[in-house]
């Protein structure tokens, strides 16, 4: 099973943006958008690494790590605006495993979460995705579709790629174009409508390949991978 990263940050478009880029490099996540929302999805799914954001509602940053420390040794890294020593050294006492200041690049972000999940000893966000008859290599990038019991490759293109593992994570899921963009195509100036030129071409290759009606269109919504 991927890597699952609780994103704790009160700011939206941080919180999309972290997002994307961490989903786009095959990690799941979960959002929180206060302290006390991140303690109890920390309970309740018990991810393997957490963004904290220090400024944050109801509980602050500093508050969460002391209760998530006392509960175990999952690793966070913190995200601040704050960029003083002393601000860097209570989070390292208090237990952080990394610190980012913002403004931050999310490609070292996302880079830096894996270094530390290879500490740590966790599972990062390589692996195999199935569905139904098609095999995902998220390591590898490849793709191959189950016929009669031999597996054959399926060419794809990187978005098409990205969009299909995207889908595969959560198959039954309606996908709006709009998450598409964001998770897939991240810092482009894509359209949404770009995305149904992708979709269309990945559904036939889909198709051609021996899993017909795999992809549909949900009216009004967007895109779901697997039939209900």
């Amino acid at each position: 099973m991927n890597a699952l990263i609780l994103i704790a940050e009160d700011e939206p478009q941080i919180c999309e943006i972290l997002d994307a880029y961490l989903t786009r490099e095959g990690f799941r996540t979960v959002r929180a958008g206060d302290g006390r929302a991140a303690l109890d999805l920390h309970l309740a799914l018990k991810p393997d690494l957490i963004l904290l954001d220090v400024t944050m509602p109801r509980l602050d940053g500093w508050e969460v790590l002391a209760e998530i420390r006392r509960r175990g040794d999952t690793p966070v890294i913190m995200i601040t605006a704050l960029d003083q020593d002393i601000d860097r050294l209570q989070g390292l006492r208090i237990g952080a495993d990394d610190y980012v200041v913002k403004p931050f690049n999310p490609v070292e972000v996302v880079a830096r979460t894996k270094a530390v999940l290879r500490r740590a000893g966790r599972s990062s966000a390589g692996g195999m995705l199935r569905v139904d008859c098609v095999a995902i290599d998220l390591d590898g990038h490849m793709v191959k579709v189950e016929v009669d019991g031999t597996e054959q490759p399926l060419p794809l293109t990187l978005t098409e790629f990205r969009l299909l593992a995207h889908m595969a994570r959560t198959p039954t899921k309606a996908f709006t174009r709009s998450e598409l963009v964001d998770a897939c195509l991240p810092g482009s100036d894509a359209l949404e409508r770009t995305v149904d030129s992708h979709i269309s071409n990945l559904r036939k290759k889909l198709d051609e390949a021996g899993a017909p009606g795999m992809l549909s269109g949900v009216r009004g919504v967007g895109y779901r991978l697997a039939a209900i």
